[in-house]
Order: structure tokens, then C-alpha cells, then sequence
């Protein structure tokens, strides 16, 4: 069961949704581009949300600023960080002692700066990073991601740009591919909700 909360983020008043967890996990999900219609109601973040929740993760799921209800405005990814940052210390505010952070899309290369700077998580989750959409060439390396998952028919995220990231990121996730995938993983939500059950579990 999903709550409304407010992650105050100095003036600025993020819109999220909160799922009390059985124990003292929990991991913040951040949404696809919000120029281009992406907010935390999206079916991919929703979609992630409920498999955490299946394995008893206290689950956080936000609007970016300037995006839904939350306040301000668009920051070009710059205060985006900072808005994960402090999705982050909310979910430690409330005794969560294992942080897991998983971004799709856009929320995935935001999530890459906030992990490339040092934060303190367990685990970090790319799904369909944007490789082919925005550039990851300030970032050197990703420690603790253990799982990136894209589509075969991905134009944003194409398996095999994403595969040279990792490489130059000498880093060893899982890396899996889901076959007949898009980037918006059209009819796709089951095959995605199987794979991160199953890396989870």
C-alpha cells in the first residue's frame, strides 16, 4: 500500500509515493525524461516498485522537480542529482539501513552521476540507461551496480553501446537483454518484472 509523502528538498517540495516495507530495505526509483512525458507514474517505474515491494522493500518512487506536484523547475540534470540525494536520506530518515537505488531511462543517468560522486548504497540498478539519447562520458566508473537490463530492439539504449560502457566502466553487473524489448517495453512489463524478481531474489 502506497502513501503519499513530501521530500523537501531545501525550497523545493518533491512528490512522492511510499511503500512501507517488512524490513529494513528500501530503494529509491527514478522516472524516464520529464520533457518528454516521464514522471514517476510511468508503467516501467510502477512496475519496479511492485517487485521490491514483493521481496519486502520499503519502496520510494518521486517526481523529479518541476514535474506532477513537485515544485520548482527543470534543472538539466544538475539538481536532479540533488533531488535523489535527498530521496535517498528520506529512506534513511525512516530507518532504512540497506539503500538500493534503480532509475529507468533518464532516471537511470541521473542516478549514474549521484553513484559516480559517492553515495551510500548497497546496490545500483540501470534499466535501459540512454546511452544513444545522452552522453556518459563524465562518468568513469559505477561501483556497486549489480544489474542493467535493456531491450533487443532498444534505440536508446542499444545493447551493444551499452555493452561498451560497461567495459569502459570496468565494471562486471549482470547484464541482460530482454528479447522483442523496445525502450518503453511495450508488452514487455512481465518479461522485466520476471528478470529483476528473479536478480532480487
Amino acid at each position: 500500500m502506497e502513501n503519499a509523502v513530501i521530500i523537501q528538498n531545501q525550497t523545493i517540495r518533491l512528490q512522492g509515493m511510499l511503500a512501507e516495507g517488512s524490513d529494513d530495505r528500501g530503494v529509491v526509483i527514478t522516472h524516464p525524461h520529464p520533457l518528454y512525458g516521464g514522471n514517476m507514474d510511468n508503467p516501467v517505474v510502477g512496475e519496479m516498485a511492485l517487485v521490491f515491494a514483493r521481496k519486502g522493500f520499503t519502496t520510494l518512487r518521486f517526481n523529479f522537480r518541476g514535474t506532477g506536484g513537485s515544485t520548482g523547475m527543470y534543472d538539466n540534470g544538475q539538481g536532479e542529482q540533488s533531488d535523489v540525494t535527498k530521496a535517498l536520506g528520506f529512506l534513511k530518515d525512516r530507518g532504512c539501513k540497506t539503500l538500493v537505488l534503480a532509475g529507468y531511462s533518464f532516471g537511470s543517468r541521473i542516478n549514474a552521476s549521484v553513484v559516480a560522486g559517492g553515495c551510500d548504497i548497497t546496490d545500483h540498478i540501470m534499466i535501459s540507461p540512454p546511452v544513444a539519447f545522452m552522453s556518459f562520458d563524465d562518468i568513469d566508473t559505477l561501483p556497486f551496480t549489480g544489474l542493467i537490463i535493456t531491450g533487443e530492439n532498444d534505440e536508446i539504449a542499444p545493447p551493444k553501446q551499452v555493452q561498451a560502457h560497461i567495459d569502459r566502466w570496468r565494471i562486471r553487473p549482470k547484464f541482460q537483454i530482454l528479447p522483442k524489448c523496445d525502450h518503453f517495453y511495450s508488452g514487455c512489463l512481465d518479461p522485466l518484472h520476471k528478470a529483476l524478481l528473479h536478480y532480487i531474489s
